[in-house]
């Protein structure tokens, strides 16, 4: 008995065959969110590797290691806290713990330390990694996890007798990378320092197996304690604090006067109330009969409230009365300048204490700026004042502090540790920051760094080579011009009415996106990187920096 293979024809069978290939490569090479994701992976390793290759690490270690070698156990604790640093850049257990191996492990050998202490202080300041973002194992847990939770509450719903997760529940069930580096953060910042805290007390009872090394002395002024104490500390402590306080008393913050043209909604019960007796029993279980009574009597004040305020279109009267209430709420100093002028001042401010006896003319002019950016906020700036008169009222006291800074930053990079520590922590927190505050996702976050890093390790390259980097950095601040024009300008130009202000700032942030991306290209062409070996994370880098 003859039957064909293929009852509705070859060429059918092949039209489904390919269809249903190249759909999956579709969805699995080409698109999807998790592939998107993936990239984080390929960006974080490459940040790691980029500063591991570069010797910028064996300078951290070795500057740390100057720093905290006097101190009992000094050396275990530099171990652990380039550790970290190599944990908050890589996110690889395996990578860290061979480079602190070759690294630090003969060091501390040398010095005396004892076998035990040196590999577990390397072992345990490598799982870092695992934990502290951006934790390559985050990353590939948090996109199964983000469905599997999802779908194990919608399941767990329905088996409780309700319609899905939100009533069940009474908030969505989301789970993403993001959320997991925000929860991971503390806790591996903590683990550092017990590891840290462990070193210090096993060097204190065993002085033998972790004695103090007086290593070489690194460049730079010497200071005293009390000028270390007041210029390092007590003055920070009194700028942040301050700009704190005036935070809390409304003196500083939001200058916003944006209103919305379509009102709130109004707030619903916490709990869904109108459910099935089934439904209501599992809720109960769940959060207590207490929390179901809190939203009856929620859902019973809106009732009398004529039921759910939707959102409406707000009148013309309505919206020059809520323009009105922002102006007459809004803080006499603006946020954004109030940081600006916080970081101005503790740059002045630590060059002040890395060298207490040079010249103190230009740090004070500096701080005369900074102190005339806030008076022309105060007294001149107002909610109402458009982006573009603020960038014109601004100039003449920001090239003040400016001026002053400029003199400060070439102090500060006379200095060792300062010089070899702050950019990757720079790098770092960058890129921490804006995955932990929610304002970009992981993966441009990670592309922002891998591009931070390979700018960096261009730098150190021409630093050896006695070239001057300065057409590496310059691109840098083209980097803060951008952010500084998305945050003041609305950028976008395709909408309806486009004013004058906005198309130059516009062409502005795009000439330093250019810029920017043109500094990133020269730096992959002094270390040598074929266009081919990078163009995946540049094609990532790219959309990033422009978003």
């Amino acid at each position: 008995m003859a039957e064909p293979v293929f009852p509705q024809g070859r060429e059918f069978a092949m039209d489904r065959n390919v269809s249903f290939l190249v759909n999956r490569v579709n969805e699995r090479v080409l698109a999807g969110q998790s592939i998107e994701t993936l990239l984080a992976v390929l960006m974080f390793v490459l940040m790691g590797i980029t500063l591991e290759r570069s010797k910028i690490v064996n300078d951290l270690l070795t500057t740390m290691a100057r720093a905290f070698g006097p101190l009992p156990g000094g050396l275990a604790v530099s171990v652990l806290v380039v550790g970290t640093f190599l944990a908050a850049s890589t996110g690889i257990v395996g990578a860290t713990v061979v480079t602190m191996g070759l690294l630090s492990l003969p060091t501390m050998l040398r010095n005396g330390y004892s076998p035990e202490l040196s590999t577990g202080v390397i072992a345990a300041s490598g799982t870092l990694g695992q934990i502290i973002a951006p934790s390559i194992v985050i990353v590939l847990l948090g996109m199964l996890a983000g469905d599997l939770y999802s779908s194990a509450h919608e399941s767990r719903a329905i088996v409780a007798g309700c319609t899905d997760a939100l009533t069940f529940l009474g908030e969505p069930a989301v789970v993403c990378v993001g959320t997991l580096f925000q929860a991971a953060f503390l806790p591996g910042i903590l683990l550092a320092f017990l590891y840290a805290g462990y070193a210090f007390g096993f060097a204190l009872f065993n002085p033998s197996k972790a004695p103090a090394v007086d290593l070489a002395a690194g460049d730079g002024e010497v200071i005293t304690r009390a000028e270390g104490l007041t210029w390092f500390l007590f003055v920070a402590v009194v700028l942040i604090a301050g700009c704190v306080m005036l935070g809390q008393a409304d003196v500083i913050g939001s200058q916003n006067s944006t209103v919305i043209s379509f009102s709130d909604q109004g707030q619903s019960a916490s709990l869904r109330t109108n459910v099935d007796p089934e439904c209501q029993a599992s809720m109960i279980e769940l959060h207590g009969q207490e929390a179901l009574d809190t939203a009856l009597e929620e859902q019973a004040a809106i009732e009398a409230a004529g039921g759910l305020q939707l959102s409406e279109r707000l009148t013309d009267e309505e919206m020059v009365q809520a323009i009105a209430d922002k102006v007459a709420a809004a803080a006499p100093i603006g946020t954004g300048i109030a940081i600006m002028s916080i970081m101005l001042a503790l740059i002045l401010t630590t060059a002040r204490g890395v060298q207490p006896t040079s010249d103190p003319m230009p740090i004070v002019i500096g701080p005369v700026g900074v102190a005339l950016m806030l008076i022309v906020d105060l007294f001149v700036i107002n909610p109402l004042t458009t982006p573009g008169g603020t960038v014109v009222l601004l100039p003449v006291p920001a090239a003040i502090a400016l001026w002053g800074c400029r003199i400060g930053v070439m102090r500060l990079a006379e200095n060792e540790l300062i010089r070899v520590v702050f950019p990757p922590l720079v790098l770092i927190v960058a890129v921490l920051g804006s995955i932990l505050g929610g304002i970009i996702n992981p993966t441009p976050a990670a592309a922002f760094g891998a591009a931070g890093a390979i700018m960096l390790a261009a730098c150190r390259k021409l630093r050896d080579e006695q070239n001057s980097p300065r057409i590496i950095l310059n691109p840098t601040f083209a980097v803060l011009i951008m952010i500084l024009g998305g945050v003041n300008f609305d950028l976008r130009i395709n909408t309806a009415e486009v004013s004058a202000q906005t198309r130059i700032a516009f062409f502005v942030a795009y000439g330093a996106y250019l810029y920017a991306a043109f500094g990133l290209l020269y730096s992959c062409w002094v270390l040598g990187l074929s266009i081919l070996c990078v163009f995946p994370g540049i094609v990532t880098i790219i959309p990033a920096l422009l978003n």
